[in-house]
């Protein structure tokens, strides 16, 4: 199922007033989507490891949109529960609600056989792909549950959808990111205003698909850009009826 309508483009007001958090906001989709959020009207908390890229991208966002993002420093390769909780203390300080929250985050880990999968990698693969969105999710329902109306993303892969040789943890995780989404939207769908979906970007001109296809042109997929209002149209009223489905960016 693909999820904007033809040719549907978000106006310069979409996400006014909303408040939307995105991991792994430095590079790739992360980044294309938070420009785009930003220039849609909406607050960008960023998530990232990497200070510099953090704020460069805090920077652009600010003389391209005219908004003042947020800055997120949390290490989602970090398992202790309390730093999650420590950002939904400051949110509530802050009397800060969330509107969106797109779960972008990702590493690939190693390219190989399960059983020559090193337990380092699988590890941090869930951690990231998988434990961490569950943390990040339960540590910040409050402040979801406070948006009049909050949208919540998980991004997928197609071989979470079908299994492929040699994409090990990777896989995996974005099998399990699926089941996720799929057991917290029928928990909420009947108690909350929070909608929950999956997407998946399809094939996208990013560095983790250039590591992953190595021969592959990488200019015959597109740019995270050409794909960044699915991300927008989610977090945008316009898709209040999509609740508990996994969509695709792509045909």
């Amino acid at each position: 199922m693909t999820i904007a309508p033809d040719n549907w483009m978000p106006a310069s007001d979409e996400l006014a007033g909303k408040t939307i958090l995105v991991t792994g906001a430095t590079g790739g989709i992360g980044r294309a989507v938070s420009l785009a959020c930003a220039a849609a009207g909406a607050e960008v908390l960023l998530q990232g490891r990497d200070d510099a890229a953090l704020e460069a991208l805090y920077d652009e966002i600010a003389t391209l949109s005219g908004n003042t993002p947020g800055i997120v420093p949390l290490d989602l390769n970090v398992q202790e529960p309390t730093i999650y909780d420590t950002l939904r203390d400051e949110l509530e300080a802050a009397d800060t609600q969330l509107d969106g929250l797109i779960h972008n985050a990702s590493v690939l880990g190693e390219r190989r056989a399960l059983a020559q999968t090193s337990p380092h990698s699988w590890n941090e693969v869930i951690q990231v792909n998988l434990n961490a969105q569950f943390l990040l999710t339960r540590s910040l329902m409050p402040r979801l549950e406070a948006a009049p109306s909050a949208s919540v993303v998980l991004t997928s892969s197609g071989v979470g959808r079908k299994g492929k040789a040699y994409w090990g943890a990777y896989a995996v995780s974005k099998f399990a990111t699926e089941g996720f989404m799929q057991v917290l939207a029928d928990e909420l769908g009947a108690t909350s205003r929070i909608r929950v979906n999956s997407l998946n970007p399809g094939a996208v001109n990013t560095k983790m698909r250039r590591a992953a296809y190595p021969g592959e042109a990488p200019y015959s997929n597109p740019k995270p850009e050409a794909l960044s209002h699915h991300w927008v149209y989610l977090m945008s009223d316009a898709s209040r009826h999509l609740h508990g489905q996994a969509l695709s960016a792509q045909g």
